[in-house]
């Protein structure tokens, strides 16, 4: 393993720019010749993780090591060529970032990437690498996904170490990658899950209905479509109403929950440095602070229902089909009042994955009025290679 710049042009603004880290992958690995990213809250020895803070930057020493996922990829033959910004200590879903921009969104240039993985999916989606890692604890890695045509993965809660990862919300933290293709994708986790992925058919596909309803009308219109030929792939499909309140109280429990989980991550560090934060993060930990006992034990119980009921829905086998997001990459530069709106309606679907630890993947399938919308199948824990291999079928089948 050597260190040196990058060796391509940056003209995506996903990079970040004050790094050379630069590892070079073990040769005849079953991921030679392949290049790849990684947020910069991975470690790389002899670099700082800015975490898309410059107090933290400032405020922390170089790893000692690199991160588990990062020395996984370099020993199976990856290159990796540098680091992506993110949003600020991945406390964000859109991928703007008031100390170092907005990374491109080469399918939509006027419109946000997605967050808080933001400039490894526009590394990926603009061609500079062939896959880039992001982190997913509220949807990092399905949204940006998503916004910008790629395929993403949240896997099953503690399927991937996060070893030498700056942490957010230890319960609901995951790694991810995204790749332009399912082939890809499946190379790239034979070598994180360290088995073959297999060809896989599910039993049924379960179309969830209130996840569809959630979504712009125009997103639901041209998924549902294909939601219904995966589920003729599958050989049955039965549609089904998730929550019987609606999704909405799920995606609140999960916000109490998290964001109790970030605040005590970094309260140490905020009440020595006092750094400075966009709006929008300040925000997000002034919530936390805010939150009562009552509250806590309220979405606890909450969460445990979300459990069960999901329980329930895979107990009958088989995958479930969601709209990734409920609308395409928003405008850049909206109104802070425009842009909760938007978090608020994501986190109703990126919540169910994240409160149950199951897989989802997100698969770029379609498009609306020419800007990419993700799709996601979501299996039970530990199924995270079947997915990965269904997946695979799916694009081949819808490519004929």
């Amino acid at each position: 393993m050597t260190s040196a710049k990058q060796t391509f042009t940056d003209n995506l603004d996903a990079f970040c720019k004050d790094t050379d880290a630069y590892l070079a992958g073990k040769p005849s690995g079953p991921l030679s010749g392949l290049t790849f990213a990684a947020k910069d809250i991975f470690d790389v020895a002899g670099h700082v993780t800015g975490g898309g803070n410059p107090d933290w930057k400032a405020t922390h020493p170089p790893a000692e090591r690199n991160a588990w996922i990062v020395e996984t990829l370099v020993n199976a033959g990856a290159t990796m060529v540098g680091k992506t910004h993110t949003d600020e200590l991945t406390r964000g879903i859109l991928g703007e970032n008031a100390h170092y921009g907005t990374p491109i969104n080469t399918k939509a240039p006027d419109r946000v990437p997605g967050g808080s993985s933001s400039g490894s999916a526009s590394a990926v989606a603009g061609g500079l690498v062939d896959f880039a890692l992001g982190s997913d604890t509220g949807g990092s890695v399905r949204i940006p996904a998503s916004f910008c045509g790629l395929y993403g993965l949240r896997p099953t809660h503690g399927r991937i170490p996060l070893e030498g990862i700056l942490m957010q919300a230890p319960s609901y933290d995951t790694i991810g990658w995204f790749t332009r293709d399912a082939v890809t994708y499946a190379k790239v986790a034979a070598a994180v899950f360290q088995t073959e992925i297999p060809d896989f058919t599910p039993s049924r596909l379960v179309i969830a209905q209130d996840a569809f309803d959630e979504a712009d009308e125009e997103v639901s219109a041209v998924l549902l479509p294909i939601a219904e030929k995966i589920g003729e792939l599958a050989g049955s499909s039965t549609i089904m109403r998730l929550s019987p309140n609606g999704l909405t109280e799920w995606a609140v429990q999960q916000n109490v929950l998290q964001s109790e989980e970030a605040w005590n991550s970094v309260k140490d560090w905020i009440d020595q440095v006092n750094p400075r934060f966009s709006f929008w993060v300040s925000e997000r930990y002034n919530l936390a602070i805010g939150l009562t006992d009552a509250q806590l034990k309220e979405a606890a119980v909450l969460r445990e229902t979300v459990r069960a009921r999901m329980d329930e829905v895979f107990a009958g086998g088989g995958f479930v089909c969601l709209p990734t997001a409920v609308v395409p990459a928003p405008l850049r530069g909206l109104p802070a009042s425009a842009k909760k709106d938007v978090q608020g309606r994501l986190s109703r679907l990126t919540c169910i994955a994240g409160t149950t630890g199951r897989p989802q993947l997100s698969m770029p399938l379609v498009e609306v009025n020419g800007l990419p919308v993700g799709l996601s199948i979501m299996g039970d824990r530990g199924s995270d290679e079947a997915l990965i291999g269904f997946a695979r079928k799916i694009e081949a089948a819808l490519s004929v």
